[in-house]
C-alpha cells in the first residue's frame, strides 16, 4: 500500500495539496493547482516522497533526510490510519523525524502529539511563504 511514488503520481499528488488549500479557510492561496503539481514532480525527482495507495493514491509524504517536508492525506480518506501508516513508514530507517506544521492546523497539531513528536520550536511565520506562525516538532527514536 505504500510505495516510492513515480513520475505519474504527480498530479494525483498536486491534486491532494491543491485540495488542502482549497479547503482550508485560514490557508493562503499561493499556488496555482499546475503549481503544485509542478512542485510535487519536484520532489519527486529528488526521491523524497511516498504515496499511499490502494490501487488509487490517498495520500502522501514528502521526507528529505529527517526532515518531513510534506504530509497530506485526501479530505475523503481523513481519520482512516493514512497519516499514521506514512509516519510509520518514514520512521523504519530514521533515527529522529522533524517536521513544520502551522499554528492554525490544530487537527495536525494534535496528530503529531499523539504519534509521539515534541514541540521544539515555534516561529511568527516572517521566515515563511504563508506568514504564518509555525512550530517545528521533532520525534526521535528511543535507544534500547
Amino acid at each position: 500500500m505504500i510505495r516510492d511514488a513515480t513520475p505519474l503520481d504527480a498530479g494525483k499528488i498536486g491534486a491532494i495539496l491543491s485540495e488542502f488549500s482549497e479547503h482550508t479557510q485560514w490557508m493562503p492561496q499561493l499556488h496555482s493547482k499546475a503549481e503544485d503539481i509542478h512542485f510535487c514532480d519536484r520532489m519527486i525527482s529528488k526521491n523524497w516522497v511516498r504515496v499511499y495507495a490502494d490501487p488509487e493514491i490517498k495520500g502522501f509524504i514528502a521526507k528529505n533526510g529527517p526532515d518531513i517536508v510534506s504530509l497530506y492525506v485526501g479530505f475523503a480518506y481523513h481519520r482512516s490510519g493514512i497519516a499514521s501508516a506514512l509516519i510509520h513508514d518514514a520512521r523504519t530507517h530514521a533515527r529522529a523525524l522533524n517536521l513544520w506544521t502551522f499554528q492554525k492546523n490544530k487537527g495536525a497539531r494534535q496528530f503529531y502529539r499523539a504519534m509521539g513528536f515534541h514541540e521544539i520550536a515555534t516561529t511568527d511565520g516572517l521566515q515563511n511563504d504563508e506568514g504564518l506562525p509555525d512550530i517545528k516538532f521533532q520525534w526521535k527514536r528511543h535507544s534500547a
